[in-house]
């Protein structure tokens, strides 16, 4: 059954009526900012790319549904690693609803992982109360239970983050950081790449020399068309 109103209460306050000619005007005034906002935020990405990184050398522990990995692991053999740390707790009554919904937005992992990038969740509920709820939610996200410092080491003290890895040569490197609002606007695969040292692996970025690109569109595919050695490697099989 529908949540929505059949009769909503009349909004107050509208903003002007206007004509179709006006509307277009003011649309095309507005769209300008929008197209310098994305070019902005395609300049910003860049520099991200090129920020300083961390290597890792702290040994940390995880807990999946079979056996206990290691950082290295969470990668899946890809080349970067995005960690939502949710806050889902030991005997949680109450999970969290804001880092459900950011869960729930979260896009199709096939296409991330056609971009040598794996997605996986971190809690410090234990994995065998893990699993049942992920079964409730009915995500498909690896979601991995962690008990020592990882947390606090990248930043996640009292609540939810988001850290971003690369592992080159098996030597991982933190790159990135993320909480609060920076967290809002991601769910989709371009703005987790956007996020990566990597990007989104297209011709068209300004990213350091030697970095992998291909031509942009032309490795996107149906979820269930991406042969198994791209989602291993894609820089290799582009």
């Amino acid at each position: 059954m529908s949540n929505i109103p059949k009769n909503p209460t009349p909004l107050n306050a509208l903003p002007p009526i206007v004509t179709q000619a006006k509307w277009l005007k003011s649309h095309e005034a507005l769209l300008a900012k929008e197209k310098a906002h994305t070019r902005a935020g395609d300049a910003l990405a860049a520099e991200r790319r090129r920020q300083p990184m961390v290597q890792v050398t702290k040994k940390y522990k995880f807990n999946n549904e079979d056996s206990e990995l290691g950082l290295l692991d969470l990668f899946e053999g890809r080349r970067q690693l995005i960690v939502y740390h949710h806050m889902l707790k030991p005997a949680d009554k109450s999970p969290c609803p804001g880092c459900c919904m950011f869960t729930d937005m979260v896009s199709h992992l096939a296409h991330l992982n056609a971009r040598d990038t794996t997605f996986a969740l971190v809690s410090r509920a234990p994995i065998d109360e893990i699993v049942p709820f992920k079964k409730r939610m009915g995500w498909d996200i690896p979601w991995h239970s962690n008990s020592d410092d990882f947390n606090a080491d990248f930043m996640v003290t009292d609540g939810f983050g988001l850290n971003i890895f690369l592992q080159d040569s098996e030597n991982i490197y933190h790159t990135y950081f993320t909480t609060g609002r920076g967290v809002e606007h991601l769910g989709n695969v371009w703005t987790f790449l956007d996020l990566t040292p990597l990007g989104r692996q297209e011709k068209w970025e300004v990213s350091p020399s030697g970095w992998p690109q291909t031509a942009p569109y032309q490795w996107w595919k149906l979820h269930d068309d991406y042969e198994n050695k791209m989602q291993t490697n894609c820089c290799d099989s582009n």
